[in-house]
């Protein structure tokens, strides 16, 4: 409790300083901004600088001060300078941030629907993944939500996550039986794993490498980047590429902004957000190659023979729970399935 409360006064004090450090003048809408008298649009972002993520944000930030010669001008609080995800999102709904980038599942505390991106084995491939995340009816998708405070400009791959521990391979469900396996605080996380018959454990990101290091976990879930860029290859060897789960980050802006862009400035943004993401593929894919070279070096074993049709099956209940409490996710889940080629 002293923790949180902490956090917050020092949320509130990096909030007035975005106040402080804004333009004393600016346009209030893209229509009346010009290069002397810009639209500020400001963006938080809790990823590091050196993400691949974050290198896309900073990419469509250029793309936007470029394509609009000035006009417009996203200035990006990165390193998580603003807060957690949950308290950006709460600024991003008071408009005291105008955009950000979250992981899909957390948008569900607005949406349920977005439930249903931490749900296992609703994409069966990196190929399939891309190829829904692409259609026109999860565009259409991330524009439904104006109603409750924000819209989707695009997304961004985290890539598939796996199971990884201090020593077990993971080839079928019965191999994670009372595992107590790290996962994020997010409900379908904890649901599915628990349906597994491993034991979740809620904690911080950055306690997972010392509790691993003790033994007082004995594996986690994430993708290759955790072996290296978070040095998790040092205390757990055997990664298991169960991919259960790809959940995008989604770059999201308030409702509130949207309605302060002219129809042109509307497709400007959007068209720059795209483009990131295209790079953004790119340089994932090349984030991940090199992370599973590297992990070897550190001795980390990828195993590859897992039987997924049970991991699915073992799963497959939780998805149908989802979908009967939330009637977003039955659509969303209905959206994904007509985005597939």
């Amino acid at each position: 409790m002293r923790n949180r409360l902490i956090s917050g006064i020092v949320a509130l004090i990096l909030v007035a300083a975005v106040g402080a450090c804004a333009p004393a003048s600016g346009a209030r809408t893209s229509a009346e901004a010009t290069p002397e008298n810009p639209l500020v649009l400001t963006l938080a972002n809790n990823l590091g600088d050196d993400h691949v993520t974050s290198q896309a944000l900073d990419s469509f930030a250029e793309d936007v001060e470029r394509r609009s010669g000035g006009r417009i001008v996203v200035k990006i609080y990165g390193n998580g300078q603003l807060g957690d995800e949950p308290d950006v999102l709460g600024q991003l709904h008071e408009g005291i941030v105008d955009m950000t980038r979250v992981s899909a599942p957390g948008l569900a505390t607005y949406d349920p629907g977005y439930h249903t991106f931490g749900l296992p084995y609703i994409f069966n491939s990196e190929r399939e993944f891309y190829e829904v995340m692409d259609s026109p009816e999860m565009a259409d998708h991330f524009r439904s939500t104006a109603d409750k405070g924000f819209l989707g400009l695009t997304y961004y791959s985290s890539g598939a996550r796996s199971f990884y521990t201090r020593g077990t391979p993971v080839r079928k469900p019965e191999d994670l039986r009372g595992l107590k396996t790290r996962v994020q605080d997010m409900r379908s996380q904890t649901d599915f794993v628990g349906a597994l018959g491993a034991a979740p454990v809620v904690m911080a990101f950055g306690d997972t490498y010392t509790s691993l290091q003790t033994g007082l976990i004995d594996g986690a879930e994430s993708n290759e980047t955790v072996l290296t860029e978070s040095a998790h290859g040092e205390v757990s060897k055997v990664f298991s590429m169960t991919e259960h789960t790809w959940i995008p980050d989604i770059l999201v802006i308030g409702t509130e902004t949207w309605d302060r862009l002219d129809a042109a400035d509307e497709k400007l943004l959007t068209e720059a957000a795209r483009a990131s993401t295209e790079r953004q593929k790119v340089a994932w894919a090349e984030s991940i190659e090199q992370s599973i070279v590297d992990a070897k070096e550190m001795g980390v074993r990828f195993v590859d023979d897992v039987d997924t049709e049970a991991f699915r099956k073992a799963t497959r209940p939780v998805v149908g729970r989802y979908a009967e409490e939330y009637p977003e996710v039955a659509q969303l889940l209905s959206v994904i399935e007509s985005g597939r080629n």
